[in-house]
């Protein structure tokens, strides 16, 4: 069942149960050691990745990716908290890479793919062309979204950087199906919009996160309109 988005408002460990298929290749955790959920251990999306992170309007977008209403998390401690102590201990280095925030699943690891969220810091602004089947959105200093995932790029000052008043931290998060590429199966626009509903909440929780002036300059509701 298709939800209506407004457009205009809008580490480590392996799974403590295996995962079958191409899950059992994407399963890296990204919280302590030791501390994966257990199998039978099912989360509503507002509960995912240490509460705070999915709004409820995300976690509908999340059902309208993933067919489900129910789902698991990598590890306990794979939190926008913890992802945002490791973001400030890495500035202002730019990472050349990306860090897990957390990794969703369907309850009981039945899926047949993940959801990764992922952090970065960046060196500058976005300047490059994105790929065409990207749409790009007006949040932040620049968001995209395709039919399989989605990033959002915003500029944070903050007192909880080092020399914050003298530079600014360019904060990437994304959000991607994790696994074996396939083609995208449904309504391309409304996965599309999904994405960058779930991005936009991981974003704007960052950011809330890591006291960023005016939220990074980013929205309370996803913006769902092409730029």
């Amino acid at each position: 069942m298709r939800i209506v988005i407004s457009r205009t408002s809008v580490r480590v460990g392996l799974l403590a149960t295996a995962v079958t298929g191409l899950l059992g290749l994407a399963a890296t955790g990204c919280g302590g050691d030791g501390d994966e959920e257990p199998a039978d251990k099912t989360w509503a999306g507002t509960q995912l990745c240490g509460g705070d992170a999915v709004s409820a309007q995300a976690s509908k977008a999340l059902k309208v990716i993933m067919g489900t209403s129910r789902f698991g998390t990598t590890a306990e401690k794979s939190t926008v908290a913890r992802a945002a102590t490791n973001l400030v201990a890495a500035f202002p280095a730019a990472t050349g890479g990306r860090d897990d925030v957390c990794r969703i699943y369907t309850a009981g690891g039945k899926a047949d793919f993940a959801i990764r969220v992922t952090w970065g810091l960046y060196g500058d602004s976005p300047t490059e062309t994105p790929a065409p089947e990207f749409t790009v959105l007006n949040m932040g200093e620049r968001t995209l979204a395709a039919a399989n995932r989605a990033s959002v790029r915003f500029e944070c000052r903050s007192d909880k950087f080092p020399n914050s008043t003298n530079e600014a931290a360019h904060v990437g998060i994304g959000v991607e199906r994790w696994g074996t590429p396939t083609e995208p199966e449904g309504d391309t626009e409304a996965l599309k919009d999904a994405y960058a509903t779930v991005a936009h909440s991981f974003s704007l929780a960052m950011a809330k996160e890591l006291g960023c002036e005016k939220n990074g300059g980013l929205p309370e509701k996803p913006v769902l309109d092409p730029a």
